[in-house]
């Protein structure tokens, strides 16, 4: 009929209009722009404009079908709200005239039908247009009253495509919410709107019948009173249920269940829909009748949730979820709680079973959330009279208690490889929390491992609900950090698509951000917080914290990719790792050369001979005492020998091994740690361009002014611990030791004593010395790093052997601190 508006025109107002909730600025910027284009009143003259604008809303409206309409009820409500208290309401004359024009195109639209060639184009702008309607009537619902004839006879379309149940469906909606507010409305138009709705809810599927089922509880409960209208429809299907219930009871392989699947999904889901918006023990509907009919309807549902069949199982949890509803009472029963609980933390439980048991939460806690809205503008508006207040506390505590019961398995839903069950556990969660239902510090750490989700959405949301709980609850966060980094460690488990391959800490894109970026720089802005949570993760690398090694490998990613800012805060964590470093290696060395002496002494006694061979060859104990006695500058020269002393070292520590190879498995698992921090300190040396000089003059004690200088990172600078990633790989800690794998053992347990050995050069040895004992420290680390480029692996950088002595090794000055 129309020309349509121009898509970039609408695809600019989409853009514009979904910073709605944005920060005040932006928020107040989009009402300001869409008060003038949209709900500014237009001259009655002016067919024309108004025209455009009813073809912009209706465009904008259908161009965000599938990501939700929050943002037109929020701009019409903030837009609504700010001229309350006005005398001149140009926003409530502009809604009157939107909502008449759109009702006059819904008219033109369903004549325009017949024409075949524009059929689909005009369907789809008559759905745009009552989806409109329906968003003004759940704001202003008193706009549609006196169009709510008009839009009855909707209900009775003939529905063929996706479209016409869209039209049936917000019809449905419409007048939910207008028909209690009409005065005195025709009993033919109410008598009209029940049968077409009974109709429909017998004729069609699930989304029809829960729309419609849920207009015919405002109409019958708000206006009609005709319990018995709806009292002969529940009997329908419940009697269906009973006697399927009773035939399936006498021969469970009877085919007559299988013959009448089609009726048994029909009635479980529409007794469900009933029970959600009619209470059936009222005497209005049962009369004097003493059967507790929420009992028996819990009792039919719960027999159909054992079912072998899963969609039987799916809509009797459907079914249970809408009673629920209206008895919340009934989550409190032993069976309810059993079938939840089982269904939430059965690892090989179906997931549309999960999801769904979530999804009825979810909806409980919607509906408690409207039902709490509603008594607050209730109780503000006869405040004086009654203490609607204290009703709502007792609803409250009621959704409190509810979700206390199934809390720890909601959470626990997190750790799923299927992204829909994270998705509808996090939505459950955050309702939670934003009605206040229970202690927040509990979900701090699954909310930090969910902000490592790999979907976006998912991400926010959680980092959202952090924010909010930061704000009433100060050190929340960082009382939860290091519990939230391990947790986020295991949903990266479960989610990992390529179980064989190790976990990382950051993200597999351009960006390399760590996966718990959005933690750290909650926490970094206190710095007595920040220092203490990294000196916590820190020591998940000691040797005495036994951490598995891939959770050292993603913590170290994680550390290695924060979103550092100012200098101190790798200064602070080098400078940490050196402690680590100094007290973790020697502990290493120690606990492998007691492995070493505990099975000599079970060996026979060697021969004068083999003693002298021994002696002369071993680099285990007896070597590394010779070499401490012997001088500094001989030790020198013992240290800067041919690869051929190397390899004789190597041999004589071969020839010292237990027969049992456990303690060096346990050397190698224990090592890794301290590799990791070596490797750690290299990247964030190499990252951020410091000299040891500076590593080594560093102290914690300072003024935060002296590091206060915001860091210069390099480019193309990544973490890569490849001794790591490879022990991992082929998971050396289970797999058959060979002696090729021992002899690489032995060769990292010398450059660990090597390095241990001149971990801290003695500065008042003359510069020759000094600079042995650092080149004997660089060999060392490059060798237990793996060599490789200078930027990954290397000890050095270029720049950094041109400095001497001052740029030393990958270690600095513990000793003399």
């Amino acid at each position: 009929i129309e020309q349509p508006t121009f898509p970039k025109i609408t695809e600019m107002c989409v853009k514009m209009i979904r910073r709605v909730n944005d920060e005040e600025g932006i928020k107040k910027l989009v009402n300001e722009t869409f008060q003038k284009l949209w709900f500014t009143p237009t001259p009655h003259h002016d067919k024309e404009a108004m025209t455009r604008k009813i073809l912009n809303i209706t465009d904008v409206v259908a161009a965000c079908r599938d990501t939700g309409y929050d943002w037109f009820e929020q701009l019409l409500q903030n837009l609504l709200k700010s001229e309350e208290d006005a005398s001149y309401k140009p926003v409530k004359k502009a809604c009157t005239q939107l909502v008449d024009n759109l009702v006059e195109h819904i008219l033109k639209y369903e004549e325009s039908l017949s024409d075949s060639d524009n059929k689909g184009v005009n369907s789809g702008r008559l759905v745009a247009c009552i989806t409109t309607l329906f968003l003004f009537s759940k704001i202003r619902p008193q706009l549609m009253v006196k169009h709510a004839m008009t839009m009855q006879p909707y209900l009775t379309t003939k529905c063929s495509t996706q479209n016409d149940f869209m039209v049936i469906c917000n019809v449905a909606k419409i007048l939910e919410l207008v028909v209690p507010l009409m005065e005195h409305p025709s009993e033919t138009f109410l008598a009209t709107i029940e049968e077409d709705l009974m109709k429909l809810i017998i004729k069609y599927g699930m989304t029809v019948v829960q729309h419609c089922v849920s207009c015919l509880g405002a109409v019958v409960n708000k206006v009609t009173q005709n319990y018995k209208f709806v009292w002969a429809c529940f009997n329908r299907y419940y009697g269906a249920l009973s006697k399927l219930k009773s035939q399936h009871q006498e021969d469970p392989n009877s085919t007559i269940l299988t013959a009448n699947k089609p009726a048994l999904l029909r009635s479980l889901f529409t007794v469900g829909a009933l029970c959600r918006h009619f209470d059936f023990d009222q005497e209005d509907f049962k009369g004097n009748s003493k059967v507790n009919i929420k009992d028996k309807v819990l009792e039919l549902l719960m027999y159909f949730t054992k079912h072998s069949d899963e969609e039987v199982q799916t809509k009797a949890i459907i079914g249970l979820g809408f009673a629920f509803i209206q008895h919340p009472s009934l989550m409190f029963e032993q069976e309810v709680k059993t079938l939840y609980n089982s269904i939430l933390s059965d690892k090989n439980c179906s997931v549309n079973l999960k999801i769904q048991v979530l999804k009825n939460l979810q909806t409980y806690l919607q509906e408690e959330d409207t039902r709490m809205q509603q008594a607050d503008r209730d109780w503000k508006k006869v405040a004086k009279q009654e203490d609607l207040k204290e009703m709502g506390d007792i609803s409250s505590g009621m959704s409190s208690s509810i979700m206390q019961l199934y809390l720890k398995q909601v959470l626990e839903a997190f750790f799923h490889n299927q992204s829909s069950v994270r998705h509808f556990a996090l939505n459950v969660i955050a309702l939670t929390l934003n009605q206040g239902l229970i202690h927040p510090v509990q979900c701090v750490p699954y909310l930090i491992a969910m902000g490592t989700d790999p979907e976006p959405s998912m991400r926010n949301k959680a980092d959202q609900q952090l924010v909010e709980i930061d704000k009433k609850y100060a050190g929340f966060i960082h009382m939860k950090a290091v519990a939230g980094m391990k947790m986020s460690y295991q949903v990266q488990q479960a989610i990992s698509t390529c179980p064989q391959d190790p976990v990382r800490g950051f993200r597999h894109d351009e960006s390399s951000n760590a996966l718990c970026s959005h933690l750290y720089s909650m926490i970094r802005g206190n710095r007595q917080h920040r220092r203490a949570f990294l000196i916590s993760l820190l020591n998940l690398f000691d040797d005495t914290a036994k951490t598995e090694v891939n959770m050292l490998l993603y913590i170290a990613d994680n550390l290695a990719c924060f979103p550092y800012q100012t200098q101190e805060e790798p200064l602070f964590i080098m400078h940490h790792i050196d402690i680590t470093l100094s007290v973790s290696g020697s502990n290493l060395l120690q606990s492998f050369k007691e492995s070493m002496v505990k099975d000599k002494k079970k060996e026979r006694k060697p021969s004068s001979d083999e003693e002298t061979e021994s002696d002369s060859n071993s680099g285990s104990e007896s070597k590394s005492e010779e070499e401490t006695s012997k001088p500094r500058r001989l030790r020198k020269r013992v240290n800067s020998d041919s690869d051929s002393d190397e390899e004789n070292d190597i041999n004589a520590v071969m020839k010292c091994l237990p027969e049992n190879s456990a303690p060096l498995i346990e050397f190698a698992n224990v090592s890794q740690g301290i590799l990791l921090l070596l490797m750690l300190k290299q990247h964030l040396k190499n990252l951020c361009g410091f000299s040891d000089s500076k590593i080594q003059k560093y102290s914690p004690s300072e003024s935060a002014k002296v590091y206060d200088k915001a860091i210069n990172r390099k480019t193309g600078v990544h973490f890569h611990p490849k001794q790591t990633l490879d022990f991992l790989r082929s998971d050396m800690a289970n797999s058959k030791i060979t002696e090729e794998v021992k002899r690489s053992i032995v060769k990292q347990y010398l450059d660990f004593k090597l390095l241990m050995e001149h971990l801290d050069p003695d500065e008042e040895e003359e510069d020759g010395e000094v600079s042995a004992s650092t080149n004997a420290r660089n060999k060392a680390i490059t060798s237990l790093l793996g060599g490789g480029s200078p930027k990954n692996n290397a000890a050095e950088t270029e720049d950094d052997e041109s400095d001497g002595e001052d740029r030393g090794g990958g270690t600095s000055g513990v000793r003399r601190r």
